[in-house]
């Protein structure tokens, strides 16, 4: 593809795009980053090296997104497999895993296991009136619980997208030279699947150490990276602004590095197919069959008890934080319907506007970087997905130093939660929106050009109509993960300006269960109705573009 000349809109869009990513990304980044140095005699990294607690939350950290990871892996592929490769009892039901994913958000998740397992739990309680007292749900037993049982969704549709896009003929002659069932999936099928389950692998990796939520809630005395540097940036008594930045320069640079190690490994061996036939699903009959739905069906309940058990206790009857299981009442939605309803609209306004504004720049970004590109393009690329790399914390802590005072002042104003709001969703944005620009020809738009339409009304008329489907699901989806933002958020909000999340979060922490399932439930229907309404009546894939 021939890249536009400096003369051409596209290369100012360009141009100009580069500069807001480089002011509102960039810019903040690198202010976290030189921050670490500190301005006096001692730096964050002295006190790093100085302080054992930190060298603590690091192996923690690395530690915990190893052990998730390797569970989210023994959970998620086996379950892609056989749901890709063979029909049982009750399959259908493991079709709801991709929308749980979508619909329950991480201090939900925290919250609801907390109502089943914690000191004061459902389970917890119940085996108290036998005798059996359970372990107790904070730390490491509770982390990897919540986490694994989170996170593992992320594993099986990364999975079973590649083994139904995997042509079973290759398997088929690996058999007919004479190599058994098992060695032709272990020889064929496993490296042509293993960049998708790495890429997988890699997600989870990332987001359990950028995971605010659930580290807060369940880690107890377990020193974490995401928890310490929450706690430097909001101390009460005065922000420790360096060791927020060396804390969140460290978890930077982990998952820079995983990224690196991963593509070292992807390179050492690719593999290609040209589209092919998948394989036909194989009907499992009798004791097998019921065994493997029954389990498939047991993980899949298991990831619905949030849900579950957050509508009953949003219809429970609370004294504090005495949860009176049983005695159901409508008092709790009253109390945030009527007397407390400013979390609500301010989640409807921030998420509105920036999802809005996010998918039209990711939409314009993409465009740029798919048909437009410049000499600008590989910079602009590499900016955009920055925030891969990136927890919510660290973009919340760089927004509030790039952005505490001078001529754009944000901080303490909506417009800066909105901001973190675009910021953390902008790569997913641009993904999605360009998902179906590489399968529309430039012939077309050439085609209205040659005509005499300008090359901006050419794309307008007739490439943008084109991408209407992508945009749409990309809307949906950031909609979806914006209303549920919380580690970003709680950094840049102040004073009447809590969202749903940050409200919920707020309430688990003063114990009060009932009035966060209450928000919480709130905060469920915000997410699922515009689900429901873009795929049930848009008739719009929103996985379509995540393939």
């Amino acid at each position: 593809m021939n890249e536009q000349r400096i003369s051409s809109p596209w290369f100012w869009l360009a141009a100009a795009a580069l500069v807001i990513v480089a002011v509102f990304l960039a810019y903040p980044l690198l202010n976290v980053i030189l921050g670490s140095f500190g301005r006096g005699a001692t730096s964050g990294w002295q006190t790093l090296t100085s302080d054992p607690k930190y060298a603590a939350a690091i192996g923690n950290t690395l530690l915990l997104g190893s052990g998730v990871t390797v569970l989210s892996l023994v959970l998620g592929v086996p379950l892609a497999y056989f749901a890709a490769r063979y029909e049982f009892p009750g399959q259908s039901i493991i079709a709801l895993l991709p929308l749980i994913t979508l619909i329950i958000p991480e201090v939900i998740a925290a919250q609801t296991w907390l109502m089943l397992f914690g000191n004061n739990g459902i389970f917890t309680k119940w085996a108290a009136s036998f005798g059996f007292e359970l372990p107790s749900f904070y730390g490491w037993f509770g982390l990897f619980t919540v986490m694994s049982f989170t996170y593992y969704t992320y594993i099986y549709i990364g999975t079973l997208a590649a083994i139904r896009g995997a042509d079973v003929q290759l398997e088929e002659a690996a058999q007919s030279l004479g190599t058994s069932p098992f060695q032709s999936r272990l020889r064929v099928l496993l490296p042509v699947i293993l960049p998708s389950v790495l890429a997988s692998a890699l997600l989870v990796f990332t987001l359990v150490v950028g995971n605010f939520a659930v580290a807060m809630i369940l880690s107890h005395k377990i020193p974490l990276l995401s928890v310490l540097t929450y706690q430097a940036a909001v101390a009460e008594s005065g922000s420790d602004p360096v060791m927020q930045s060396t804390l969140a320069t460290i978890s930077v640079a982990i998952v820079m590095i995983v990224l690196f190690v991963q593509r070292v490994v992807l390179a050492r061996g690719r593999y290609e197919t040209i589209q092919g036939r998948g394989a036909r699903p194989i009907r499992l009959r009798g004791l097998v069959g019921f065994a493997i739905g029954a389990l498939a069906g047991l993980l899949t309940i298991i990831s619905l008890m949030p849900l579950a058990t957050l509508v009953v206790g949003a219809f429970t009857r609370a004294r504090g934080p005495v949860m009176r299981w049983g005695e159901w009442s409508f008092a709790n939605l009253e109390r945030v319907l009527i007397n407390a309803p400013d979390p609500i609209i301010n989640t409807l306004i921030y998420a509105a506007l920036a999802t809005v504004l996010g998918i039209i720049f990711a939409t314009l970004l993409s465009v740029l970087i798919v048909k437009k590109r410049t000499m600008l393009t590989p910079l602009l690329d590499s900016l955009a997905m920055l925030p891969l790399a990136l927890s919510g914390t660290v973009i919340g802590i760089g927004l509030v130093m790039s952005f505490n005072s001078g001529f754009l002042a944000l901080t303490g104003t909506g417009a800066i939660i909105v901001l973190a709001y675009i910021v953390r969703r902008l790569p997913f944005g641009v993904r999605n929106a360009s998902s179906t620009l590489y399968n529309i020809p430039d012939s077309i738009e050439e085609a209205s050009i040659s005509l005499g339409v300008p090359p901006i009304r050419s794309f307008l008329n007739v490439v943008l109509p084109l991408m209407i489907p992508a945009i749409l699901a990309a809307t949906v989806l950031t909609w979806t993960t914006t209303v549920a933002e919380l580690s970003a958020s709680i950094i840049v909000y102040s004073g009447g300006r809590e969202t749903l999340p940050i409200k919920i979060f707020r309430l688990i922490d003063s114990g009060l269960m009932a009035q966060a399932s209450a928000y919480g439930l709130i905060l469920i229907a915000i997410i699922i109705i515009p689900i429901i309404v873009a795929t049930r009546i848009g008739k719009v894939d929103l996985f379509a573009s995540r393939s």
